[in-house]
């Protein structure tokens, strides 16, 4: 999430199927250009170096990417739900030479927007379909199956994370795509209260053995709106050193682990594809500066 940005019409742009306007704007704060759509910047690429990660939760989502594998240079097997401007793909394209992506988008106007005007190195190994998220896992390569390293949901319709991209069955058809060891992340946004946090925690929780949560610590309390990264493996997740790369900053978050995330979770109700829904709408408000 981040701030409301005024339209330029020398930025590239381009209507999306669900009527929302996407553009690609410079960056205010930092080198590199963002994808903004509805006036709300969506992801933040820097083509001069791909390792640079502006928004927190990415940062978060990379720093549990770089402990994946056999060693930090290792290649993954990844699948990406939601593309945005291909920032984490780029990222584990610069970092993990040899890697395969897939990545699962709905919008191919967003798509073709961003092959234009900020395009992927050459030769990486990045596969972009167009469909709904959970239809194309159904569609991707039986050989990907119990293989991926990594699965990446970062869904988003407008401001919100559609209602079947929530449940238990979604859960598990990622499960049945990663391999004994492998790790997904999800973006999950939410404001004071958490409880679609909560519901979030509680669902993963019922598919995958250990879960863990990485925010920002006023977010984590519920006290305002923002994004926390949820981590779940069938095995234990690589995080023994984040804690003190989390609390360092620039912006202080913390993991959640164990018996905080029990807790975190406790009573939350699971959620099903019989009662999901989206994921709460943030008031405007929030990203006024």
């Amino acid at each position: 999430m981040g701030r409301a940005r005024g339209k330029d019409a020398e930025n590239p742009r381009t209507r999306l199927d669900h009527g929302g306007i996407a553009e690609i704007a410079p960056s205010e704060f930092t080198s590199g250009f963002e994808l903004i759509v509805d006036g709300t910047p969506q992801s933040h690429v820097d083509p001069a170096d791909p390792t640079h990660l502006h928004f927190e939760y990415i940062v978060r989502m990379g720093a549990v990417i770089d402990q994946l594998g056999s060693s930090a240079s290792a290649p993954l097997s990844v699948v990406h739900l939601g593309a945005g401007a291909l920032t984490i793909p780029r990222y584990i394209d610069a970092t993990r030479p040899g890697s395969r992506q897939q990545v699962i988008e709905w919008e191919a106007p967003l798509v073709a927007l961003v092959r234009e005007h900020l395009p992927l190195p050459r030769g990486a190994a990045i596969r972009i379909r167009i469909g709904d998220a959970r239809e194309g896992l159904k569609r991707l390569p039986p050989a990907l199956h119990g293989q991926c390293d990594l699965v990446v949901s970062d869904v988003f319709s407008g401001a919100q994370t559609p209602a079947h991209l929530t449940s238990a069955e979604f859960y598990r058809e990622i499960a049945d795509l990663l391999a004994p060891a492998g790790v997904l992340l999800v973006n999950v946004a939410d404001g004071p209260g958490l409880a679609f946090a909560r519901r979030q925690v509680a669902t993963a929780a019922t598919v995958f053995p250990e879960v863990a949560l990485l925010a920002d610590t006023q977010v984590l309390k519920g006290r305002r709106f923002g994004n926390l990264v949820l981590a779940a493996s069938a095995l234990t997740l690589p995080t023994d050193w984040l804690p003190r790369m989390l609390a360092a900053g620039p912006h202080p978050a913390k993991i959640a682990q164990g018996d905080e995330v029990a807790a975190f979770a406790r009573g939350a109700a699971i959620v099903t594809d019989a009662d999901a829904v989206a994921s709460p709408r943030p008031d405007s408000s929030l990203f006024l500066r």
